[in-house]
């Protein structure tokens, strides 16, 4: 290692040999000493390169004082590991060249100076100068802190409530802060990030700029108020309504709407496009939209008389935007904010465009694909409000739990049935002599009523008939001591012995088990009584037993009528 100075410089120089055996030459400084000590610190870096060793605590401390050029020529060297520099280096100028990566990446610089300023910021306040000063422990208390509400004077000298920063707002800076440690370690300069274990907030919890979609009568308001309103933030109303209306139909955001020049659309396409380039899109990627062609057209017209590089619209600057979007709200009779909390500003388009996609019954992937979103859970989730309308449908499609009026029969649904109509039967398995035998392990089929007009099926036991009595006790039906309560379930298998038959096909069985019904229903029923036929004097089609001139199924059910009687 030799020390010398050149004729013509003013500063010292020190060839060296690397521990790869090449020679070098490094500038040292205009003092003797100071570069005597920086070959003496060097020849021992090169020392511990060669043994794959971290440098001594002496030479790492001398490392920070160096100037930058003489770090980044051992760096080019390899002499110097990046990590190792990295340390020394302030995060003010790794946050510096963290912003120029993300505008190099192809993000815009509004974009870019966002994140690396939130980023600044979190870094500032929690007192982060260089990487090894960063505590994961530090920076989520100093976002925890932030959280928290505060009293500040105002300029009158009052004192006021100052809210902190939400959990999306929170979220954000966390984020950020993530996003630079990350670029850190890609770019070589960290081997971990220390932060990348902490998680965010639970937005849901902490809503505070909720959006909300606007109706289809709100958004004619607006758009019939801005067209036929005065210059806006110097842009003119019918321009207003055009904007809004392609923002209403194509979910353009604000900035890309104001990057749209007259050659940004096609209308000689089928349909006509409107075309947003990748500088200006947020998934940084050219985007074609298709438009309708009634605002397409008059689209042509409005940028008829404009030069092919002109802006479409004389959108204002970003801060101007919302107040120009409220003016019009105002003039349409259309709350900024609900009582829900929510708000209409110029996202809120957007917000409803993807929102009468779904209402509309578009297929979700559609949905995704005109939304430009990476994910489909973005554009149903997020993205997809639910209409007023809409909730008031679905509110009027549930059943009506108002008590019935007072006297107003109600159908039986259960086994008991009702009171005065028996609905259920049973299957008789056979008649022996004058006694039946009904199945007592088969569970009790629901059976519809007959009217006039003949029996009805019953959708749960198909061909099955019943008969309902609306006469009282002495008017003509059976009936049964006290309350038919008593005897609901196994009274109506006996009132109906035949109704396991009518599972069978055949509409001549139907008519014949109905007039057998009606029979037993409307007939009073006596030890001694042999007539066996309904109210109009028919006889009946069944076979009567030859030695009593009474249908066996008459007798059995008069059998079982008096054992009853018998009990009670």
């Amino acid at each position: 290692m030799r020390i010398h100075k050149r004729t013509t410089g003013k500063s010292y120089s020190i060839d060296f040999t690397d521990h790869l055996g090449v020679t070098h030459t490094l500038a040292g400084f205009t003092d003797k000493g100071a570069t005597v000590e920086l070959s003496r610190n060097l020849r021992r870096l090169v020392q511990s390169r060669e043994a794959h060793e971290r440098p001594d605590p002496a030479v790492a401390m001398a490392m920070k004082t160096w100037p930058a050029r003489i770090r980044k020529a051992l760096l080019k060297w390899g002499i110097v590991d990046a990590r190792r520099d990295a340390e020394a280096k302030l995060l003010a100028d790794h946050l510096a060249d963290f912003e120029a990566a993300l505008v190099a990446k192809g993000n815009t610089e509004a974009h870019a100076q966002l994140v690396a300023g939130r980023a600044g910021r979190m870094a500032k306040g929690c007192r982060f100068v260089k990487w090894s000063d960063i505590q994961p422990s530090r920076a989520h208390r100093w976002l925890h802190d932030q959280r928290q509400d505060q009293k500040v004077k105002t300029k009158a000298g009052d004192e006021k409530v100052k809210r902190g920063i939400s959990a999306q707002t929170f979220n954000f800076y966390l984020a950020a802060f993530k996003q630079f440690c990350r670029w850190m370690v890609r770019d070589g300069r960290a081997a971990e990030s220390p932060v990348e274990h902490l998680d965010g907030l639970n937005v849901r919890t902490d809503r505070r700029h909720d959006r909300r979609a606007l109706s289809v009568d709100e958004a004619r308001r607006l758009l019939t108020a801005a067209k036929g309103g005065a210059d806006r933030e110097g842009m003119p109303g019918h321009e207003r309504g055009l904007a809004y209306r392609l923002a209403l139909e194509t979910g353009l955001r604000a900035s890309e709407l104001r990057s749209l020049t007259r050659s940004s659309f096609d209308m000689q396409a089928d349909p006509p496009t409107v075309a947003v380039e990748a500088g200006y899109s947020k998934r940084r990627r050219r985007d074609v939209l298709p438009m309708r062609p009634d605002t397409a057209a008059m689209i042509a017209d409005h940028l008829a008389r404009k030069a092919p590089a002109a802006p479409a619209f004389a959108m204002p600057h970003k801060g101007h935007t919302a107040r120009m979007l409220r003016g019009d709200l105002h003039a349409a009779g259309i709350d900024y904010r609900d009582d829900a909390g929510r708000v209409v500003d110029f996202h809120a388009l957007r917000h409803t465009f993807i929102t009468n996609l779904a209402s509309s019954g578009v297929h979700p992937k559609v949905a995704q694909a005109l939304a430009r979103h990476s994910t489909i859970t973005l554009t149903m989730d997020r993205y997809s409000h639910t209409l007023r309308e809409q909730e008031h449908a679905a509110i009027a499609g549930l059943p009506d739990l108002s008590t019935p009026a007072e006297g107003q029969q109600q159908q039986a649904t259960g086994t008991h049935g009702s009171a005065d109509a028996p609905q259920i039967v049973g299957p008789i398995v056979g008649i022996a002599g004058d006694t039946p035998r009904i199945a007592t392990d088969e569970r009790p089929r629901v059976a519809m009523t007959a009217d006039d007009g003949g029996a009805k099926e019953n959708p749960v036991n198909n061909g099955v008939c019943s008969a309902s009595t609306d006469a009282g006790s002495g008017e003509g039906g059976i009936r049964t001591p006290g309350s038919a309560k008593h005897y609901t379930g196994f009274r109506n298998r006996l009132l109906q012995p035949l109704g396991h038959l009518s599972s069978r096909t055949g509409v001549e069985q139907r008519r014949t088990l109905h007039f057998f019904c009606s029979v037993v229903l409307n007939t009073r029923l006596t030890h001694n009584s042999t007539r066996h036929s309904n109210k109009s004097g028919a006889a009946c089609p069944l076979p009567v037993d030859p030695n009593n001139g009474v249908c066996n199924a008459l007798v059995g059910v008069r059998h079982r009528w008096g054992s009853m009687q018998k009990q009670t």
